[in-house]
């Protein structure tokens, strides 16, 4: 027989069971309430030290560029140029730079509070620790953009003054004209801010004045000893290991994803836009870089091509965030096959030795970036509708960046060679650096130096 229990009885023990589910449940509900979603001002935190990280990673790609691009004999030297410009500039930019490019403004001219980041209001504190950590590793770009302009003869003592003076003086200043209200506000604005200048993750704040600091410091240096004939024609001195240049590219490449969007610094829609601009203008230098050569020299040259990449990737840096996608085809069209000329004319008439061809790819590269924004800008481009104005004023700080990062480095490499030496002795550069400066070789047990 089955016995049927009363209504009574069942509902008791449901009553019994809800009580004893609530028990169980009751911190998870509590604890649920006191969750904190992710707010806007620490997503910011987190997308910029992410994008930070991805820039220092580029350190890695002009490391392995630069060194694929010269030869065997001198590659730990080009590594060690590359980790004391990420770490020297560090140090300095925390004491000095950052205060000089960031605090409050004089005159438009210079930054003047923040030194060691003293000052700063413990409300802004966790902040400013991260836009420090990602300005840190933009100036650390800048600073070794100049390493590769000045490979294979340059003394390693000397080329500390070199990195110190750039990031904690030469690359501050300028950049603090263009970019001094990214952290104060109005309060450190300077003067080509107030024009309108347009140049949003630093074609010309950071890589033309790289670019012109390494054309100024391989014209004080001389040419590398076979570079050009007795009577002027350049002879190429191919570099050791281009396999390892393509690696440093596709790093510099990925890094560039932080690079430029992460210049928002804020976590936003238009990360997916910059994103896209900064690959299809990649994309665009490496077709155009490839086809000229090809044109030039019946063959499309491998060089030639990795270096139309990086040119699209300077090119775009500037108007990333303020063209179209066809648009930034067209700006990295027009870099890679600038790269190329521009790589020829500084090489064979100019008679100027930059094995990397720096002052191409960040110089000339970052300039016509600066420009395309006057022309290409969705809002105030001439090809837009938006008149001459914006053009003027990019071409104003095209010519302003030429004239002090190129005058500045020429001064400074000429103090640096009068007073310590710039240039190795010619055995020393026979035997190549890694053993002259340093003591031991990059390849033990190759035969890696010769007599021309």
């Amino acid at each position: 027989m089955f016995s049927r229990k009363s209504p009574t009885h069942v509902s008791k023990r449901l009553a019994a069971s809800v009580a004893v589910l609530v028990a169980v449940l009751a911190p998870t509900f509590a604890y649920a309430e006191e969750v904190e979603y992710l707010t806007q001002s620490n997503a910011n935190i987190l997308w910029t030290l992410i994008a930070a990280c991805l820039v220092m990673l580029m350190q890695a790609g002009f490391g392995c560029v630069e060194a694929g691009f010269t030869r065997a004999k001198s590659a730990g030297n080009i590594m060690m140029k590359n980790f004391l410009d990420f770490s020297v500039g560090s140090v300095i930019f925390f004491l000095f730079g950052f205060a000089l490019m960031f605090g409050l403004d004089v005159g438009g001219f210079i930054g003047t509070s923040g030194y060691g980041l003293s000052g700063v209001a413990e409300s802004d504190m966790m902040w400013t620790y991260t836009f420090w950590f990602f300005q840190s590793v933009f100036a650390a770009t800048a600073a070794t953009i100049v390493s590769g302009g000045m490979a294979e003869r340059t003394k390693f003592s000397s080329y500390i003054i070199v990195s110190i003076v750039v990031t904690g003086l030469i690359y501050p200043i300028s950049g603090h004209w263009a970019w001094g209200s990214l952290w104060l506000g109005d309060d450190g604005a300077g003067w080509l801010e107030g024009l309108g200048f347009c140049d949003f993750a630093g074609s010309s704040v950071v890589h033309s004045v790289g670019g012109w600091i390494a054309l100024a410091g391989a014209l004080v240096l001389g040419p590398r000893v076979g570079k050009y004939t007795e009577d002027g024609k350049a002879k190429a001195i191919p570099g050791h290991n281009i396999p390892l240049a393509g690696l440093g590219v596709f790093l510099l490449w990925f890094g560039w994803f932080g690079f430029n969007p992460g210049s928002t610094t804020t976590a936003d829609d238009t990360i997916g836009l910059i994103a896209m601009n900064t690959s299809l203008a990649a994309a665009a230098g490496v077709l155009g870089a490839m086809a000229i050569s090809w044109l030039r020299y019946n063959k499309p040259d491998i060089s030639m091509t990795f270096n139309g990449a990086l040119a699209g990737l300077v090119g775009i840096t500037a108007g990333c965030a303020t063209v179209t996608p066809t648009s930034s085809i067209a700006i990295g069209l027009i870099a890679g096959v600038l790269v190329v000329l521009s790589i020829e004319f500084i090489d064979k008439v100019l008679k100027i030795d930059d094995p990397v061809g720096a002052s191409s790819v960040h110089g000339v590269c970052g300039a016509w970036g600066t420009i395309a924004c006057g022309l290409f800008n969705t809002d105030g481009g001439l090809f837009y509708g938006g008149g001459v104005a914006q053009l003027g004023v990019q071409l104003i700080g095209v010519g302003t960046f030429f004239v002090w990062a190129f005058g500045t480095g020429f001064i400074l490499m000429t103090i640096v060679k009068a007073v310590f030496g710039l240039r190795v002795e010619k055995d020393e550069e026979l035997k190549g650096l890694d053993i002259a400066e340093h003591g031991s070789e990059s390849y033990n047990g190759f035969q890696l130096f010769s007599n021309e």
